[in-house]
């Protein structure tokens, strides 16, 4: 099975990790992406650990890039998302099982957080595990539920999703979608639009997402 690498943070302390922030980029992206949103949150968790692994495939429409799965762009995307996730959760939950088991870190004391692609990555292999992570964080994704949504044994995380009222790539209804259901279900879910913005991270979802940590890791 592909080994994930990719560029990494020590904790902001200097000390040992304690905690690990674990960010997941989308598609056409790496690793170098989304490890700019660690100065964000070493405040927030200064003895925490960033990792953001590039992801198992290089990417079919940009070469320089990585991708969690293939997209369709000319037929059934949600059928694309759903075999996609499928297809790539065993080599991102690998990847978990080993930081926690070389590092010491438990999952209550991580958070798995994605943009796009990365961001369905995050809540489906998040949501299928049976310890509960620090929180999952899905900027502009979609959920694709994990097998056993909703029952036993599998964790109930703490979610947060922000999603871009103006997003021409993934529609926001997706997150919207993705609250509903996550809701009745019964977990605990932060819910934010940005107001007129596309497929991006704007500054007021960056600080939803930081208030969420915030919250969080107080318990």
């Amino acid at each position: 099975m592909t080994k994930l690498s990719g560029p990494m943070l020590p904790p902001a302390s200097g000390g040992l990790p304690q905690q690990a922030v674990v960010l997941l980029h989308g598609y056409g992206s790496d690793g170098n992406d989304l490890i700019g949103l660690a100065p964000h949150w070493q405040g927030v968790l200064p003895d925490a650990v960033f990792i953001s692994p590039n992801g198992p495939e290089q990417c079919r429409q940009l070469a320089s890039g990585f991708q969690w799965f293939d997209v369709s762009f000319d037929g059934d995307r949600l059928a694309s998302r759903q075999l996609g996730v499928l297809q790539a959760r065993p080599v991102l939950a690998e990847f978990l099982d080993d930081l926690w088991s070389q590092t010491g870190i438990t999952p209550e004391n991580t958070i798995l957080a994605g943009f796009s692609q990365g961001a369905m990555m995050a809540l489906h292999v998040g949501l299928s595990l049976d310890r509960p992570l620090m929180g999952i964080i899905a900027f502009s994704g979609a959920f694709v539920p994990p097998e056993g949504f909703g029952a036993e044994p599998l964790a109930r995380s703490p979610v947060c999703l922000i999603h871009g009222d103006m997003d021409e790539v993934v529609d926001a209804e997706l997150s919207a979608d993705a609250d509903v259901a996550l809701r009745l279900a019964g977990y605990d879910v932060s819910y934010h639009v940005s107001q007129g913005v596309g497929h991006g991270i704007a500054p007021d979802g960056l600080a939803f997402a930081s208030a969420f940590i915030e919250r969080v890791a107080l318990k």
